[in-house]
């Protein structure tokens, strides 16, 4: 529970601000000029050997739409997750809002990272297939997510709820994986005889040997029953049980489509991973082939590409211990189940190759196929072509082909098509089953800011740097304090009664595991300054705020708004706060800092002792040094001289490599006011590190209850 909270004040700083600056390269108007209104798509080449084909060029390509070849007007090698990706692929669509996307969006952060979705389909997971889910992305948290890389674990039914969220944070990513639960659907007919989904799709699709089978038996069992009869009764099942099937096959397509479509909003090339245990394509009964159409479409605009993975592994037969065996000694059952297993998978394999992803099927092991699909989507090849202009107002679904000229032993991955105008989205409606009401185009102020704070990814009209930390403070307890900044070169200054004055209000709450909201603040801020120039010389606009909490898993979200330009932006982070109360070695949040020179080396201290500028940012300059201070708790102390015996290890890590080690080092203690509360603070020079994102991580060592305790928090060198 949230307990009551202590607000800070408003701090109005000057440092080296957060001018945008332009992306490096390519003038943006010359390639507006002469690339609009173009239409991209991003293509993989491999070889035989599944090796990406590098040194490619326009030339080696042959783009097709609907069988006409279209010329390709822009052509670059893309890396995933880099900071050029998102002003490539800008480029690339010829988006008019290319040349300014910098100065609205805020400054691009260093070494960005790849966005991975997981999208779980457990209404079609059994439970030895939920437990083989749950082992891959286990194994994905632990081993395979890169420094700097975000993902989501999502699933059709939305059982995960709040934690369905991206994020870098792996204490969410495991909490989420945790709420996954077996809630497999099955196609459930008590009639006898006893049909399962594919075989009621086969009778629906006029299968000889199936129709045969139930008609026959339905008359042995109802005697008197005329053929037609009989015919007309099992018809009505199968149409009950098809419907049936169908809704819940729309559920698991709509949800991914959902999430393809919102991921619009995300930088670069994302990757979903949709895993499932089969599901059957419904073309007499349902528009199942058309929301795959949907789906394809909407991963073209999005930049998404599927990866699709079978959770049953190795499959001798799609009949459980549950199913009913039925008597047939035609032969004509298992003449018809024949291609059950094939049938079960058209959907997945439907979804992967046509959004230039691929399918793994019909293994034990999923792990190789996660590890394919992050390395297959790491690198690809960004081509983009002017539409046809009678086709820009059509609806139709065009087909895309892309090959290689000359080199038919290459494999290109693309995705196969897109709507020239995109279909109006379904027709949403609450819990009682209503129609959605339309969103207000005439907001208030106040619901702007909500909607920011709210949104499923940050808004950054004007870039919120939002930054957690928790102490332990004594006699007091837990207390999390979030301090959220603004450069004030986003904020609107007017000229007002002489001076020149910008009004922002911020907002925020604090949230935990199940979204549940706690302590909240909201507030206007005026700013007044002599002029523009001197408001907006490096300064930099923060607020803080903190509250006393319990142990848990907590979500903080902010927004700002410039009242003047009617501009938002928004931040959220998560933050895992410890249970003292374990007796387990326990560190408190980094705080980190910075000077310009240096003064000191790695000692212990008071907190009150450190001269330390906190960086809110975490964004520092090579020649700065990084300086940080922490606690920590729950120390075991000798039998000898009842003092603890701890020894810190300081570690900067880029890509998952350290780039410094620092040996362990003894924290004295002799100075220390509070053995139950033992600061410790440490600087480090950052002088020849190259500009990008790092981690920070911090281990100390009770020599005494031999346990070990490590904190870690990001900073970036720009």
């Amino acid at each position: 529970m949230l307990a009551a909270f202590v607000c800070l004040p408003v701090i109005w700083q000057e440092g080296r601000g957060q001018t945008p600056t332009e992306p490096k390269g390519q003038d943006r108007s010359d390639v507006l000029r002469v690339f609009t209104e173009l239409v991209q798509t991003d293509v993989m080449v491999f070889d035989r050997q599944g090796k990406f084909v590098n040194g490619l060029n326009r030339e080696n390509f042959e783009l097709r739409i609907d069988g006409k070849l279209m010329p390709i007007e822009f052509f670059e090698k893309v890396t995933a997750g880099t900071i050029s990706e998102e002003s490539q692929i800008a480029v690339a669509r010829g988006s008019s809002t290319a040349a300014t996307s910098s100065k609205s969006a805020g400054p691009v952060p260093l070494d960005r990272g790849r966005s991975v979705f997981f999208y779980i389909d457990d209404f079609h997971l059994d439970l030895p297939s939920l437990t083989t889910t749950r082992k891959l992305i286990t194994h994905f948290i632990e081993q395979d997510m890169g420094q700097n890389d975000e993902a989501a674990i999502t699933s059709a039914s939305g059982q995960i709820g709040f934690l369905q969220q991206l994020t870098d944070n792996k204490s969410v990513l495991r909490a989420a994986l945790e709420r996954l639960k077996v809630r497999p659907y099955s196609v459930r007919d008590y009639d006898r005889p006893t049909m399962s989904e594919y075989q009621a799709l086969l009778f629906s699709n006029y299968d000889r040997d199936i129709r045969d089978y139930f008609i026959d038996e339905t008359i042995r069992q109802n005697p008197g029953m005329t053929r037609d009869s009989a015919e007309a009764l099992v018809t009505g099942r199968v149409s009950a049980l098809l419907q049936q099937a169908g809704n819940v096959t729309a559920r698991s397509l709509t949800g991914l489509e959902n999430l393809i479509r919102s991921a619009d909003k995300l930088p670069g090339r994302k990757l979903v991973f949709f895993i499932s245990g089969g599901f059957f394509l419904d073309d007499r009964n349902s528009d199942s082939r058309y929301k795959l159409q949907r789906i394809t479409s909407a991963a073209g605009r999005s930049g998404v590409v599927i990866y699709s993975m079978d959770a049953r592994g190795l499959v001798a037969s799609l009949s459980d211990a549950s199913t009913e065996g039925q008597f047939d000694t035609t032969g004509r059952l298992s003449r018809a189940g024949q291609g059950e297993l094939s049938a079960s998978q058209d959907g997945m394999n439907a979804l992967a190759s046509d959004t230039g992803g691929k399918a793994f099927f019909n293994s034990n092991s999923l792990e190789p196929g996660l590890a394919r699909g992050l390395k297959d989507t790491s690198t690809y090849y960004l081509l983009a072509w002017k539409p046809e202009h009678e086709n820009q107002h059509s609806s139709k679904f065009r087909r895309l082909e892309v090959k290689v000229v000359g080199k038919p032993e290459l494999t290109v991955q693309v995705r196969r098509g897109f709507f020239d105008i995109e279909p109006p989205l379904p027709v949403t409606k609450d819990s009682k089953g209503k129609k959605a009401e339309p969103e207000s185009a005439d907001r208030s102020p106040e619901d702007e800011l909500k909607k920011a704070m709210f949104a499923a990814y940050p808004t950054r009209d004007i870039p919120v740097s939002l930054n957690l930390d928790y102490v332990n403070l004594p006699a007091k307890g837990l207390i999390l304090s979030a301090v959220m900044q603004v450069p004030v070169d986003f904020l609107s200054f007017v000229p007002t009664d002489g001076k020149h004055t910008a009004v922002v209000s911020v907002a925020g709450t604090f949230l935990n595991d199940h979204g549940n909201a706690g302590a909240v603040f909201n507030n206007q801020i005026t700013m007044n300054a002599p002029s523009t120039g001197t408001a907006k010389e490096g300064n930099v606009l923060s607020f803080s705020h903190s509250v006393f909490l319990g142990p848990g898993l907590y979500e903080v979200r902010v927004a700002a708004r410039d009242e003047k330009s009617g501009r938002s932006g928004s931040a959220n982070a998560w933050i895992e706060i410890p249970n003292l109360s374990s007796g387990q070695l326990t560190l408190s949040s980094l705080l980190v800092g910075m000077r310009q020179q240096a003064t000191i080396s790695n000692t212990s201290a008071s907190i009150q002792d450190l001269p330390v500028e906190l960086k809110i940012t975490h964004s520092f300059s090579a020649s700065d040094y990084l300086r940080f201070v922490f606690f920590v708790y729950n120390a075991a102390r000798a039998p000898v001289d009842s003092k603890p015996d701890l020894a810190v290890q300081v570690q900067i890590v880029r890509d998952g490599q350290p780039v410094v080690t620092t040996p362990l080092k003894k924290i004295s203690t002799d100075d220390a006011a509070d053995l139950a509360h033992i600061s410790y603070a440490a600087e480090t020079s950052l002088v020849g590190l190259p500009a990008g994102r790092y981690l920070l991580k911090v281990t100390v060592v009770d020599r005494v209850a031999k346990q070990s305790a490590s904190q870690q928090t990001r900073f970036d060198i720009e």
